[in-house]
């Protein structure tokens, strides 16, 4: 009787939640690889399928799309590696720089009469403590850099299982047709999320890359990826990325010519992430703003900075997860921005029909 009351199923609940958050912060070096090994198939899952629907042996396909990979993972590790270790080396000078740039601008406040507090204001407002964060997760991204090895492995094993996923479920599972369905409209739903995203999150890093590069910032591939990284983090990311890389421009250049970096900034991500985004995505996807800062902290929190990454990714899985069942669909509904709520998209009825075949197909 104390087990089945709404109150004991709830402390059972949150109690499980703890203990596997728990593990989970706990387990963070295997899981940061692993998760994006995974995050990595998923992007590269569509070219995947592609090639094999063109009519190429499930060999060649996987050997084409690991070939690219590791072309990538190559120049990113030469081009970025050096560049990280660079920008360690120099992020002191930075931070000098920009703490004299701080305190000018400090007496120059003093100087005409404004009633502030400026001891309080240096103690308060640190922009040197940025370029130190920035410095900070480059240099944890360089060291992810240092298991690509592990990571490209499972990469190659998890593109292996899906493909032979299809013939293990028509073999194994009663009314494999209709597990097949509820599959496929599930990871299709992700698929397209992550490979639209992917393209966006390409479009702005390269957009700002080029930016700088015209203003003759350095380090500017590092922000660009930077950009690129955090474009996947809805609204806050691109805030993030701009701050390094504009503190950098007022070292470098002048607070004039950085306020034009910062405007490069503003325009590329609404144009991108305001405009051209939205009318790809379509509706039905979106996350609330408070999803996705509660998302951010928390994923931060128990995965580090790569977390924070793949913060909005993992969410997004979870959504789609909780729409895909009528029991659920409430919470996923909860956590979208409000559209899906009148507006909602063909894709998630049929999402919810088929995965509710599954759950009620019997082995």
């Amino acid at each position: 009787m104390l087990a089945s009351s709404p109150v004991s199923r709830f402390m059972l609940t949150a109690a499980t939640f703890v203990i596997v958050i728990a593990g989970m912060r706990a387990a963070e070096s295997i899981l940061v690889p692993f998760l994006l090994s995974l995050f990595i198939a998923v992007i590269a899952s569509p070219p995947l399928l592609w090639l094999k629907n063109k009519g190429l042996p499930n060999g060649l396909a996987m050997l084409i799309v690991i070939g690219v990979i590791v072309i990538n993972f190559i120049l990113i590790g030469m081009v970025v590696g050096a560049s990280i270790t660079d920008f360690r080396q120099d992020l002191p000078q930075y931070q000098e720089r920009l703490t004299l740039i701080t305190a000018d601008l400090f007496t120059r406040l003093e100087g005409l009469g404004l009633n502030v507090d400026v001891s309080q204001l240096r103690e308060s407002f640190k922009p040197s403590a940025a370029l130190a964060i920035a410095g900070n997760t480059l240099a944890q991204l360089g060291n992810m850099m240092t298991n690509a090895f592990l990571i490209l492995l499972l990469v190659i094993f998890i593109l292996a299982e899906e493909v032979n996923m299809r013939e293990k479920i028509q073999f194994g599972i009663k009314n494999s047709s209709q597990t097949l369905e509820a599959i496929s409209t599930f990871t299709s739903g992700v698929n397209q999320y992550i490979a639209i995203k992917t393209t966006m999150s390409a479009l702005t890093g390269g957009i700002i890359l080029v930016w700088l590069w015209a203003f003759d910032i350095e380090y500017f591939v590092l922000w660009g990826l930077l950009a690129f990284l955090l474009n996947y983090i809805p609204t806050f990311g691109s805030i993030l990325a701009a701050v390094p890389a504009i503190l950098l421009a007022v070292v470098q250049v002048g607070i004039g010519q950085a306020a034009f970096v910062g405007l490069g900034f503003l325009l590329t991500n609404v144009i991108v992430g305001n405009v051209i985004e939205p009318r790809v995505m379509g509706r039905g996807l979106g996350l609330s703003a408070l999803v996705v800062f509660l998302s951010l902290v928390f994923w931060g929190w128990v995965l580090g900075p790569i977390g924070m990454l793949l913060s909005i990714p993992l969410t997004m899985t979870v959504k789609i997860a909780l729409e895909s069942f009528e029991d659920t669909r409430w919470l996923g509904i909860m956590m979208g921005s409000g559209v899906e709520a009148h507006h909602k998209s063909q894709w998630d009825t049929d999402t919810s029909s088929a995965i509710k075949q599954l759950s009620n197909t019997k082995k």
